[in-house]
């Protein structure tokens, strides 16, 4: 799931001042703090985008691809591809899988080998965001709050939050020009400024499970187009299992997405799996 949420933000402002700035040179004239804050409400408007991206945890890899709507809650249709790692050797190294996103739960085609051995004959597996929360604790309380609340301009959000970001320049994204800013952020304070729904007890928990990690500090790196958009960002952080660096492209702002959850008897709860 991480691959998502590396990819929430309150709805603010209106769009007057996009209108406005709207051009090539909207970005490069307003100071990094006005214009991030800017990407964050065009781009939080838009609903939804097509979004590509890789994402290295340690000796782990993946690669992900497809759409997602953030009107009303997260809904995402993606292909997800792993190497490396804790799956390293395993049946679904190296195989594209079907991942869905609901508001309420993730569900993962895990294929007809899985269905075969593991599965009683059912290829997807869900993950109940609701019993991630109760099992897991404040981490899985994190976990479900992010899942319903995130969106591109999580990480817009997040640099503005420091108060603390810089333009380095414009750069070519893809074909397209676009604004590079960057920052750093304390991996310690982005429960806190991130969170909507988290209980103090569960933040201070997450906070001491951030801290005993070994991750300090998150280096983000975003360019925004001249629409004002957000089209890639980059977050990197050094942990005590290693390094963790993602990086995802945003594209067709505004594209419809369709998600429709796997048919009850193709389906099995994770849950249900553990107790098993």
């Amino acid at each position: 799931m991480v691959g998502l949420t590396a990819c929430g933000s309150e709805k603010s402002g209106d769009d007057k001042a996009g209108e406005k700035t709207g051009d090539k040179s909207g970005q490069s004239a307003m100071s990094p703090l006005a214009a991030l804050k800017l990407a964050s409400q065009r781009t939080d408007q838009k609903n939804s985008a097509k979004v590509e991206g890789t994402t290295k945890m340690g000796e782990q890899n993946s690669q992900m691809s497809g759409s997602m709507d953030w009107a009303n809650g997260i809904r995402a249709n993606m292909s997800i591809t792993q190497s490396g790692g804790a799956i390293a050797s395993s049946p679904i190294e190296g195989k594209a899988m079907d991942a869905r996103y609901t508001p309420d739960a993730m569900f993962l085609n895990m294929g007809d080998e899985f269905a075969a051995q593991a599965g009683g004959g059912k290829h997807w597996v869900k993950y109940d965001y609701d019993v991630l929360a109760q099992k897991a604790g404040p981490s899985g309380a994190f976990l479900k709050d992010q899942m319903q609340n995130n969106n591109p301009s999580r990480s817009v959000e997040l640099l503005l939050a420091t108060g603390k970001v810089k333009s380095v320049g414009s750069e070519d994204v893809k074909g397209v020009k676009a604004t590079h800013y960057t920052g750093t952020v304390k991996v310690s304070e982005i429960a806190k400024m991130q969170s909507k729904e988290l209980s103090q007890s569960d933040l201070d928990a997450l906070q001491k499970q951030l801290e005993t990690s070994g991750m300090d500090t998150e280096t983000i790196d975003l360019w925004v187009d001249g629409q004002n958009l957000l089209v890639k960002k980059r977050e990197q952080a050094q942990s005590n299992n290693g390094s963790y660096d993602s990086t995802v492209y945003y594209s067709d702002y505004g594209t419809a997405v369709t998600v429709e959850e796997p048919t009850s008897s193709d389906t099995v709860d994770f849950q249900d799996m553990l107790q098993q």
